[in-house]
């Protein structure tokens, strides 16, 4: 064997295994961004869940629920009332109208029945909705007060991930971290919308 032939078959073997350790880098980033986006899926779902429990319990109790106890709570006991409204409009003198809004209450169900059930979530554990998925059992941050605006008191609730795996949402102090809901505004959309 010559010496061009032996190199040659040194520099294809090296040329496969530097191939191979590349294809491996680029692998590991593209699974690592998957794990994230799956990851960062489930934590908003359960902010989401978390959501529908906060409208829930301030149309039940006209503020927000400022804790996970609280709102665990709530959702266990709560019931959610079945409204109907009913408006009638009458035509009076000089065509002039009246109307009547009727509101009766034909029952309750309860919350965790109501928002909660098998059919829309099948794997439902309440134990474990505020724990953050991906964090090793970290809990969401819970935040609610009342603030002024036009002379008028507003509740106002937010529920943030506490420690973000996605290296971009942990910059400047947790900044871009997943949540829901403002501490200065009455919102109750998430920061993913």
């Amino acid at each position: 064997m010559t010496l061009s032939k032996i190199l040659s078959i040194v520099f294809l073997l090296g040329a496969l295994g530097l191939g191979y350790r590349l294809y491996l880098g680029v692998d590991e980033v593209v699974e690592e961004e998957k794990m994230l986006q799956r990851t960062e899926a489930r934590i908003i779902e359960k902010l989401e869940m978390l959501r529908d429990a906060q409208i829930a319990y301030i149309g039940t109790n006209g503020e927000y629920a400022s804790s996970w106890d609280e709102l665990k709570e709530f959702i266990e006991d709560g019931q959610i009332y079945i409204v109907q409204r009913t408006e009638t409009t009458e035509l009076l003198e000089y065509g002039k109208e009246e109307t009547t809004v009727t509101i009766d209450t034909l029952g309750s169900v309860g919350v965790q029945d109501s928002l909660f059930n098998e059919t829309k979530y099948p794997d439902f554990n309440l134990d474990l909705l505020n724990v953050v998925p991906g964090s090793g059992g970290k809990t969401f941050e819970f935040f609610a007060d009342k603030i002024e605006r036009s002379n008028r008191e507003l509740a106002v609730f937010e529920i943030r991930d506490p420690a973000p795996i996605n290296p971009e949402r942990r910059r400047n102090n947790n900044e871009k971290a997943l949540r829901v809901g403002s501490r200065t505004d009455s919102s109750t959309s998430g920061n993913w919308e």
